[in-house]
């Protein structure tokens, strides 16, 4: 080796190395959005998400309740093949399953549907499952959104619906809700499911609550209070609403009059940190309505056997022997 070899490797060893990159430069936020059945989650993540994708972001909306509507609203009422459908019909046909067999596009937005089976005929949450594993298959983890958003029923106890809460698979949980004591019943028990979870080493948490045909009666905004969890939106109750979205009528357009409304609910949805919330037991949560609307003033009367058989019976003997104690 010559001495100015040797110099250059001297030198090429005295060079401070390039640093390591300490942030991530681009990091997928996967949410997953729970609620009671009807209270309107297709709609506000048909809306959330084409207002981010107006916003330049790049946005995935996945379906993940068996009645595959959450993507209705945001193809203008039309069906997407679902994952699971796709899947069963490219198997038998000896064909693998293909991005475009199964995620479709509109303005900025992609979406698909996992679909489920039918009534009677297989587990929804397994069903969940298998969709994901595909997913997984066709690259999720590789793919390069800004925001994966989950749209999963919140009033399924199957394990299968529980997956981002369970897995770590999502960053935060969005609960949507209303001023009404079933859908705060469900975002009571998605809150505990976060909170059991977390103590089994779990990291995701509650990023907030969405209120739904808020007719400003409080109670979703009291229940949000008393668990620890922000509200990103107040959606009114309002007949425009209501009747654009039955049209499939998308509102959260930035000319829209909703515009302001989901372009709010978009920044805070981002910007949401993952709480850890208590949990409301079931007394405190029938505090939060007034006693007219729950009655929470009826007395629990026991039944008797005379109920039970409808004539009087006669309480006979017993033939136990019962031994004194010394």
């Amino acid at each position: 080796m010559t001495i100015n070899q040797m110099n250059f490797l001297r030198a090429e060893a005295a060079a401070e190395p390039d640093p390591v990159p300490t942030t991530v430069t681009k990091q997928t936020q996967i949410i997953a959005i729970y609620g009671k059945g009807g209270i309107g989650k297709s709609f506000t993540l048909a809306n959330l998400s084409y207002m981010m994708a107006q916003q330049g972001k790049k946005v995935l909306l996945i379906g993940c309740d068996p009645k595959s509507d959450t993507t209705s609203l945001l193809f203008g009422g039309r069906a997407c093949p679902t994952i699971i459908e796709t899947s069963t019909k490219k198997k038998l046909a000896g064909e693998q399953v293909a991005i475009g067999d199964v995620c479709f596009k509109r303005d900025g937005v992609y979406a698909m549907e996992l679909g489920g089976p039918e009534v009677g005929r297989g587990c929804g949450g397994r069903g969940i499952i298998h969709g994901f594993e595909l997913l997984e298959k066709l690259g999720f983890h590789e793919w390069g959104f800004d925001y994966v958003l989950l749209d999963f029923l919140g009033d399924v106890v199957c394990g299968g619906f529980g997956l981002p809460i369970a897995r770590d698979m999502c960053q935060k949980v969005i609960v949507v809700g209303s001023n009404d004591l079933q859908s705060l019943y469900v975002a009571n028990n998605v809150c505990s499911a976060v909170e059991y979870f977390r103590k089994l080493g779990g990291n995701v948490g509650v990023g907030g609550l969405v209120i739904n045909k808020d007719d400003g009666t409080g109670e979703a905004q009291a229940f949000a209070e008393a668990v620890g969890i922000p509200i990103l939106a107040s959606i009114p109750a309002d007949d425009d609403i209501r009747r654009k979205s039955a049209n499939y009528e998308i509102i959260g357009k930035p000319d829209s009059p909703w515009g302001a409304l989901f372009a709010e609910l978009a920044a805070n949805v981002a910007e949401a940190a993952p709480h850890q919330p208590k949990t409301l037991s079931q007394d405190q949560l029938l505090g939060l309505f007034s006693g007219d609307s729950v009655g929470r003033d009826v007395v629990l009367v026991p039944a008797t056997m005379e109920d039970m058989c409808g004539v009087s019976s006669l309480q006979k003997p017993s033939l136990e022997v019962v031994y004194e104690t010394v």
